[in-house]
Protein backbone atom coordinates (compact mmCIF):
# COMPACT_ATOMS: atom_id res chain seq x y z
CA UNK A 1 0.00 0.00 0.00
CA UNK A 2 3.02 2.33 -0.23
CA UNK A 3 1.75 3.69 -3.57
CA UNK A 4 -1.64 4.45 -2.02
CA UNK A 5 0.02 6.35 0.84
CA UNK A 6 2.12 8.26 -1.70
CA UNK A 7 -0.97 9.16 -3.76
CA UNK A 8 -2.84 10.36 -0.67
CA UNK A 9 0.12 12.49 0.44
CA UNK A 10 0.52 14.08 -3.01
CA UNK A 11 -3.22 14.82 -3.18
CA UNK A 12 -2.97 16.65 0.15
CA UNK A 13 -0.06 18.75 -1.13
CA UNK A 14 -1.84 19.59 -4.38
CA UNK A 15 -4.94 20.51 -2.35
CA UNK A 16 -2.86 23.02 -0.38
CA UNK A 17 -1.64 24.55 -3.65
CA UNK A 18 -5.16 24.75 -5.08
CA UNK A 19 -6.44 26.43 -1.90
CA UNK A 20 -3.65 29.01 -2.07
CA UNK A 21 -4.36 29.74 -5.75
CA UNK A 22 -8.12 29.93 -5.13
CA UNK A 23 -7.67 32.69 -2.52
CA UNK A 24 -4.66 34.56 -3.90
CA UNK A 25 -4.96 38.33 -4.04
CA UNK A 26 -8.21 38.31 -2.07
CA UNK A 27 -10.08 36.61 -4.92
CA UNK A 28 -12.23 33.53 -4.22
CA UNK A 29 -12.06 31.38 -7.34
CA UNK A 30 -14.99 28.99 -7.93
CA UNK A 31 -14.19 25.38 -7.04
CA UNK A 32 -17.53 23.70 -7.68
CA UNK A 33 -16.17 22.04 -10.83
CA UNK A 34 -12.89 20.77 -9.38
CA UNK A 35 -14.03 17.30 -8.28
CA UNK A 36 -15.63 16.59 -11.66
CA UNK A 37 -12.62 17.98 -13.49
CA UNK A 38 -10.23 15.78 -11.50
CA UNK A 39 -12.38 12.70 -12.17
CA UNK A 40 -12.56 13.38 -15.91
CA UNK A 41 -8.85 14.18 -16.22
CA UNK A 42 -7.94 11.02 -14.31
CA UNK A 43 -10.26 8.93 -16.47
CA UNK A 44 -8.79 10.37 -19.67
CA UNK A 45 -5.22 9.90 -18.47
CA UNK A 46 -5.87 6.28 -17.44
CA UNK A 47 -7.22 5.64 -20.93
CA UNK A 48 -4.11 7.26 -22.41
CA UNK A 49 -1.99 4.93 -20.26
CA UNK A 50 -3.76 1.97 -21.87
CA UNK A 51 -6.01 1.08 -18.94
CA UNK A 52 -9.36 -0.34 -20.07
CA UNK A 53 -12.59 1.34 -19.00
CA UNK A 54 -13.58 -1.75 -17.05
CA UNK A 55 -10.39 -1.61 -14.98
CA UNK A 56 -10.66 2.18 -14.59
CA UNK A 57 -14.22 1.83 -13.31
CA UNK A 58 -13.02 -0.71 -10.76
CA UNK A 59 -10.21 1.64 -9.67
CA UNK A 60 -12.85 4.30 -8.95
CA UNK A 61 -15.05 1.75 -7.17
CA UNK A 62 -17.82 2.13 -9.74
CA UNK A 63 -19.84 -0.17 -11.95
CA UNK A 64 -18.77 -0.01 -15.58
CA UNK A 65 -22.12 1.34 -16.81
CA UNK A 66 -22.18 4.09 -14.16
CA UNK A 67 -18.57 4.97 -14.94
CA UNK A 68 -19.24 5.33 -18.66
CA UNK A 69 -22.35 7.47 -18.01
CA UNK A 70 -20.40 9.80 -15.71
CA UNK A 71 -17.51 10.19 -18.16
CA UNK A 72 -19.94 10.94 -21.00
CA UNK A 73 -21.94 13.43 -18.92
CA UNK A 74 -18.86 15.32 -17.72
CA UNK A 75 -17.30 15.32 -21.18
CA UNK A 76 -20.40 17.00 -22.57
CA UNK A 77 -20.43 19.73 -19.89
CA UNK A 78 -16.77 20.21 -18.99
CA UNK A 79 -16.65 23.71 -20.49
CA UNK A 80 -19.39 24.96 -18.14
CA UNK A 81 -17.98 25.69 -14.73
CA UNK A 82 -20.29 25.91 -11.73
CA UNK A 83 -21.11 29.17 -9.99
CA UNK A 84 -20.56 29.36 -6.26
CA UNK A 85 -22.81 30.90 -3.63
CA UNK A 86 -20.01 33.42 -3.06
CA UNK A 87 -20.20 34.54 -6.71
CA UNK A 88 -24.00 34.53 -6.77
CA UNK A 89 -24.32 36.74 -3.68
CA UNK A 90 -21.76 39.22 -5.00
CA UNK A 91 -23.48 39.44 -8.39
CA UNK A 92 -26.86 39.91 -6.68
CA UNK A 93 -25.53 42.79 -4.56
CA UNK A 94 -24.01 44.40 -7.66
CA UNK A 95 -27.35 44.17 -9.43
CA UNK A 96 -29.28 45.64 -6.49
CA UNK A 97 -26.79 48.48 -5.92
CA UNK A 98 -28.03 48.66 -2.31
CA UNK A 99 -29.22 45.39 -0.81
CA UNK A 100 -30.45 44.91 2.74
CA UNK A 101 -29.38 41.87 4.73
CA UNK A 102 -33.02 40.75 4.93
CA UNK A 103 -33.37 41.00 1.16
CA UNK A 104 -30.22 38.94 0.60
CA UNK A 105 -31.19 36.27 3.12
CA UNK A 106 -34.63 36.00 1.51
CA UNK A 107 -33.16 35.73 -1.99
CA UNK A 108 -30.83 32.90 -0.93
CA UNK A 109 -33.07 31.29 1.72
CA UNK A 110 -32.61 27.83 0.19
CA UNK A 111 -28.85 28.05 0.79
CA UNK A 112 -29.20 28.58 4.54
CA UNK A 113 -28.86 31.72 6.66
CA UNK A 114 -25.56 30.63 8.22
CA UNK A 115 -23.95 29.95 4.85
CA UNK A 116 -25.15 33.25 3.36
CA UNK A 117 -24.04 35.19 6.46
CA UNK A 118 -20.57 33.63 6.19
CA UNK A 119 -20.35 34.69 2.54
CA UNK A 120 -21.42 38.25 3.38
CA UNK A 121 -18.79 38.43 6.10
CA UNK A 122 -16.08 37.18 3.72
CA UNK A 123 -17.12 39.60 0.97
CA UNK A 124 -16.93 42.47 3.44
CA UNK A 125 -13.56 41.34 4.79
CA UNK A 126 -12.23 41.03 1.24
CA UNK A 127 -13.20 44.61 0.44
CA UNK A 128 -15.46 43.59 -2.43
CA UNK A 129 -18.56 44.72 -0.58
CA UNK A 130 -19.15 47.62 1.82
CA UNK A 131 -21.53 47.19 4.76
CA UNK A 132 -23.45 49.86 6.66
CA UNK A 133 -25.39 49.06 9.81
CA UNK A 134 -25.62 45.85 11.83
CA UNK A 135 -27.84 42.81 12.11
CA UNK A 136 -30.80 42.40 9.78
CA UNK A 137 -30.85 46.17 9.18
CA UNK A 138 -27.41 46.04 7.57
CA UNK A 139 -27.18 47.30 3.99
CA UNK A 140 -24.57 46.12 1.45
CA UNK A 141 -23.10 47.84 -1.59
CA UNK A 142 -20.63 46.33 -4.05
CA UNK A 143 -17.37 48.23 -4.42
CA UNK A 144 -16.95 50.10 -7.70
CA UNK A 145 -14.26 49.41 -10.28
CA UNK A 146 -12.44 52.57 -9.28
CA UNK A 147 -12.42 51.43 -5.66
CA UNK A 148 -11.11 47.98 -6.42
CA UNK A 149 -9.05 48.46 -9.53
CA UNK A 150 -8.16 45.16 -11.12
CA UNK A 151 -9.57 43.07 -8.25
CA UNK A 152 -13.06 44.53 -8.70
CA UNK A 153 -13.39 42.90 -12.11
CA UNK A 154 -13.44 39.45 -10.44
CA UNK A 155 -12.60 36.81 -13.05
CA UNK A 156 -13.15 39.23 -15.94
CA UNK A 157 -9.68 40.72 -15.69
CA UNK A 158 -7.56 39.08 -18.36
CA UNK A 159 -4.20 40.13 -16.92
CA UNK A 160 -1.90 37.18 -17.43
CA UNK A 161 -4.23 35.52 -19.95
CA UNK A 162 -1.82 36.01 -22.85
CA UNK A 163 1.09 34.57 -20.88
CA UNK A 164 -0.92 31.53 -19.85
CA UNK A 165 -1.94 30.88 -23.46
CA UNK A 166 1.68 31.39 -24.51
CA UNK A 167 3.07 28.76 -22.11
CA UNK A 168 0.34 26.29 -23.07
CA UNK A 169 1.28 26.63 -26.74
CA UNK A 170 4.98 26.35 -25.88
CA UNK A 171 4.58 23.20 -23.79
CA UNK A 172 1.79 21.47 -25.75
CA UNK A 173 2.50 22.67 -29.30
CA UNK A 174 2.03 22.08 -32.13
CA UNK A 175 -1.55 22.60 -30.99
CA UNK A 176 -4.78 23.64 -32.69
CA UNK A 177 -6.83 26.68 -31.70
CA UNK A 178 -9.63 24.36 -30.57
CA UNK A 179 -7.26 22.42 -28.30
CA UNK A 180 -5.91 25.66 -26.83
CA UNK A 181 -9.46 26.84 -26.16
CA UNK A 182 -10.14 23.60 -24.30
CA UNK A 183 -7.02 24.05 -22.15
CA UNK A 184 -7.97 27.65 -21.38
CA UNK A 185 -11.67 26.86 -20.76
CA UNK A 186 -12.59 29.66 -23.18
CA UNK A 187 -14.76 29.87 -26.25
CA UNK A 188 -13.28 30.05 -29.75
CA UNK A 189 -13.83 33.79 -30.12
CA UNK A 190 -11.92 34.63 -26.92
CA UNK A 191 -9.16 32.20 -27.86
CA UNK A 192 -8.86 33.64 -31.38
CA UNK A 193 -8.36 37.10 -29.88
CA UNK A 194 -5.54 35.82 -27.69
CA UNK A 195 -3.92 34.03 -30.63
CA UNK A 196 -4.02 37.23 -32.70
CA UNK A 197 -2.24 39.16 -29.94
CA UNK A 198 0.38 36.46 -29.41
CA UNK A 199 0.97 36.11 -33.14
CA UNK A 200 1.27 39.87 -33.66
CA UNK A 201 3.91 40.08 -30.91
CA UNK A 202 5.85 37.15 -32.35
CA UNK A 203 5.43 34.99 -29.27
CA UNK A 204 3.34 32.38 -31.10
CA UNK A 205 3.67 31.21 -34.70
CA UNK A 206 0.68 30.04 -36.74
CA UNK A 207 1.42 27.56 -39.56
CA UNK A 208 -0.40 27.43 -42.89
CA UNK A 209 -2.46 24.53 -41.54
CA UNK A 210 -3.44 26.55 -38.45
CA UNK A 211 -1.20 24.76 -35.93
CA UNK A 212 0.20 26.91 -33.13
CA UNK A 213 3.81 26.73 -31.93
CA UNK A 214 6.09 28.88 -29.78
CA UNK A 215 9.88 28.95 -30.05
CA UNK A 216 10.41 30.05 -26.47
CA UNK A 217 8.68 31.14 -23.28
CA UNK A 218 10.14 33.66 -20.85
CA UNK A 219 8.54 35.59 -17.99
CA UNK A 220 10.96 38.28 -16.75
CA UNK A 221 11.99 37.92 -13.11
CA UNK A 222 9.82 40.14 -10.92
CA UNK A 223 7.09 40.62 -13.55
CA UNK A 224 3.73 41.50 -11.97
CA UNK A 225 1.76 39.95 -14.84
CA UNK A 226 2.09 36.35 -15.95
CA UNK A 227 2.67 34.63 -12.61
CA UNK A 228 -0.11 32.15 -13.46
CA UNK A 229 1.88 30.94 -16.46
CA UNK A 230 5.02 30.62 -14.35
CA UNK A 231 3.19 28.56 -11.73
CA UNK A 232 1.85 26.23 -14.40
CA UNK A 233 5.31 25.86 -15.94
CA UNK A 234 6.89 25.07 -12.56
CA UNK A 235 4.29 22.44 -11.69
CA UNK A 236 4.39 20.83 -15.13
CA UNK A 237 8.20 20.60 -15.03
CA UNK A 238 8.09 18.80 -11.69
CA UNK A 239 5.29 16.45 -12.80
CA UNK A 240 6.98 15.58 -16.09
CA UNK A 241 10.26 14.85 -14.31
CA UNK A 242 8.61 12.56 -11.76
CA UNK A 243 6.62 10.76 -14.46
CA UNK A 244 9.78 10.09 -16.46
CA UNK A 245 11.48 8.74 -13.36
CA UNK A 246 8.54 6.40 -12.78
CA UNK A 247 9.04 5.18 -16.33
CA UNK A 248 12.81 4.88 -15.81
CA UNK A 249 12.94 1.34 -17.19
CA UNK A 250 11.81 2.63 -20.58
CA UNK A 251 14.56 5.24 -20.74
CA UNK A 252 17.78 4.63 -22.59
CA UNK A 253 20.80 3.91 -20.42
CA UNK A 254 22.36 7.18 -21.58
CA UNK A 255 19.39 9.10 -20.16
CA UNK A 256 19.56 7.56 -16.68
CA UNK A 257 21.85 10.29 -15.33
CA UNK A 258 20.11 13.25 -16.98
CA UNK A 259 16.50 12.64 -15.92
CA UNK A 260 15.49 13.06 -12.29
CA UNK A 261 15.49 15.45 -9.38
CA UNK A 262 17.16 16.00 -6.03
CA UNK A 263 16.00 17.83 -2.93
CA UNK A 264 18.42 19.26 -0.37
CA UNK A 265 17.65 20.96 2.95
CA UNK A 266 20.09 23.14 4.89
CA UNK A 267 19.62 24.10 8.55
CA UNK A 268 20.97 27.62 9.00
CA UNK A 269 20.24 30.73 11.05
CA UNK A 270 21.14 34.45 11.07
CA UNK A 271 24.89 34.71 11.46
CA UNK A 272 25.61 31.19 10.25
CA UNK A 273 28.92 31.24 8.32
CA UNK A 274 27.29 29.58 5.28
CA UNK A 275 23.95 31.45 5.37
CA UNK A 276 24.69 33.68 2.38
CA UNK A 277 26.08 30.82 0.28
CA UNK A 278 23.06 28.60 0.96
CA UNK A 279 20.49 31.31 0.25
CA UNK A 280 22.20 32.45 -2.96
CA UNK A 281 21.85 29.07 -4.69
CA UNK A 282 18.64 30.01 -6.52
CA UNK A 283 20.10 33.28 -7.77
CA UNK A 284 23.30 31.51 -8.83
CA UNK A 285 21.30 28.90 -10.74
CA UNK A 286 19.31 31.60 -12.54
CA UNK A 287 22.50 33.37 -13.64
CA UNK A 288 24.17 30.18 -14.89
CA UNK A 289 21.02 28.91 -16.66
CA UNK A 290 20.33 32.29 -18.32
CA UNK A 291 23.90 32.52 -19.63
CA UNK A 292 23.77 28.93 -20.91
CA UNK A 293 20.40 29.51 -22.58
CA UNK A 294 21.77 32.56 -24.39
CA UNK A 295 24.68 30.51 -25.75
CA UNK A 296 22.36 27.69 -26.86
CA UNK A 297 20.01 30.14 -28.60
CA UNK A 298 22.93 31.86 -30.34
CA UNK A 299 24.18 28.53 -31.68
CA UNK A 300 20.68 27.48 -32.82
CA UNK A 301 20.10 30.76 -34.61
CA UNK A 302 23.42 30.44 -36.39
CA UNK A 303 23.11 26.78 -37.38
CA UNK A 304 19.35 26.12 -37.24
CA UNK A 305 17.40 23.56 -35.22
CA UNK A 306 17.29 19.97 -36.41
CA UNK A 307 13.95 18.47 -37.41
CA UNK A 308 14.02 16.14 -34.40
CA UNK A 309 15.52 17.36 -31.15
CA UNK A 310 15.32 16.99 -27.36
CA UNK A 311 14.06 19.74 -25.08
CA UNK A 312 15.83 19.61 -21.72
CA UNK A 313 13.62 21.11 -19.00
CA UNK A 314 15.54 22.10 -15.88
CA UNK A 315 13.65 23.42 -12.87
CA UNK A 316 15.01 24.82 -9.61
CA UNK A 317 12.94 25.95 -6.66
CA UNK A 318 13.80 27.26 -3.22
CA UNK A 319 11.73 28.13 -0.16
CA UNK A 320 12.38 29.13 3.45
CA UNK A 321 10.67 27.19 6.25
CA UNK A 322 10.75 28.57 9.78
CA UNK A 323 11.62 25.86 12.29
CA UNK A 324 11.55 26.03 16.10
CA UNK A 325 13.86 24.49 18.68
CA UNK A 326 12.53 20.95 18.42
CA UNK A 327 14.54 19.51 21.31
CA UNK A 328 13.40 22.22 23.72
CA UNK A 329 9.78 21.82 22.64
CA UNK A 330 10.01 18.07 23.14
CA UNK A 331 11.49 18.50 26.62
CA UNK A 332 8.73 20.98 27.53
CA UNK A 333 6.01 18.56 26.38
CA UNK A 334 7.60 15.76 28.36
CA UNK A 335 7.69 17.91 31.50
CA UNK A 336 4.03 18.96 31.33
Amino acid sequence: MNVQVLIDSIVRQVTVLIAQLATSGGVRAPLAHVANQVFLDLANELETQGVSRKVSADMFGMALRAYIRKVRRLSESESHQGRTLWQAVLEFIKGEQLASRERILERFRLDGALEVSAVLHDLSESGLVFCSGVGRRAVYRAATDDELGQLAQLYKDDAGGEELAWVLVYRHGPITAAELAQHLRRDETQTASLIDKLSASGRVQVSASGLLTARDFVIPLGAEIGWEASVFDHVQAVVQTICQRLQQNSLAASDADVVGGSTYSFDIWPGHPLEAEVKSQLNDFRKRASELRQRVEAHNQAHGVQHEYQQVVHYAGQCLLERGPLEQEFETEQGE
